[in-house]
């Protein structure tokens, strides 16, 4: 099992970067099999997922979001670090870090964490 935690504001204005950081248990994160994922959730879209990295090799995103989006991660600090530019009210939503799965599932998910987009 494996525990995720998201970190990061709760209230982003609109315009400015979200920056959400999901720590993951130490070691985890040196593996092939499987990659990192953030999904958020809103009454107006539903369940979204963001994009995704590897241990290595290139992240990948979702279209809507590619042009805003960017995943770092840091396998010394057992964590990764979703970035999403232009923030809008539109961008409202619980935001999950999770575990993806070879075959695309996302068995492991964190607490979720509520971001406002308001000014």
């Amino acid at each position: 099992q494996v525990q995720l935690q998201e970190s990061g504001p709760n209230l982003v204005k609109p315009s400015q970067t979200l920056s959400l950081t999901c720590g993951v248990p130490s070691g985890s994160m040196t593996t092939t099999y499987y990659h990192w994922s953030w999904i958020r959730q809103s009454p107006g879209k539903g369940l979204e997922w963001i994009g995704s990295v590897p241990y290595r090799g290139n992240t990948y995103f979702s279209p809507s979001l590619k042009s805003r989006a960017s995943i770092s991660r840091d396998t010394t600090k057992n964590q990764f670090t979703l970035q999403l530019s232009s923030m809008t009210p539109e961008d409202t939503a619980v935001y999950y870090c999770a575990r993806e799965r070879a075959d695309y599932a996302l068995d492991i998910w964190g607490q979720g964490t509520q971001v406002t987009v308001s000014s």
